[in-house]
């Protein structure tokens, strides 16, 4: 037997390429999504904005999981994640690869259980799991004393 979940948004043109997100279902407030200028007015995040946020929170959130999972109490997570733009054989713009920073509050050392930890939390990420089928997503760890103790190896 199959488990599924469904989610579900709505889309409203409020002028031009803005747009309100309303997310069906829920007491989230609502979310104005826009195109970049020129073509837009930058009254939102754009889609590829959206995308990568999706993908570095969705890290963050499964890196916290999984080191929780383990006992750990880790100090706040903070990430950087850049959108590499490029061409297609078809001039069109699309989202090549994506490379994801996060940082670790506390050392690894501190950490119980790290190696697992690290071994196993983008797993936990139905986003970047998802994501990756199409577009390469890096991914790093440096703990609190700025040493890398992760890198995964972009697929797609």
């Amino acid at each position: 037997m199959s488990e599924e979940q469904i989610v579900e948004l709505s889309l409203e043109q409020i002028t031009d390429y803005e747009f309100r997100v309303r997310f069906d279902g829920t007491a989230l407030p609502d979310l104005a999504t826009d195109e970049s200028a020129p073509l837009g007015r930058d009254a939102g995040p754009n889609p590829s904005r959206m995308l990568l946020t999706a993908v570095a929170n969705c890290l963050a959130a499964s890196l916290l999981f999984a080191l929780r999972k383990f006992h750990n109490a880790p100090g706040a997570l903070t990430a950087r994640a850049r959108a590499h733009l490029a061409r297609n054989a078809a001039k069109r713009w699309r989202i090549a690869q994506m490379e994801v920073d996060l940082q670790l509050a506390d050392p690894a050392a501190a950490l119980q259980n790290i190696e697992r930890v690290l071994a196993q939390f983008e797993d936990f990420c139905i986003v970047t799991e998802s994501v990756r089928a199409g577009i390469p997503v890096a991914v790093r760890v440096r703990d609190g004393t700025g040493a890398q103790v992760h890198a995964s190896a972009t697929t797609a």
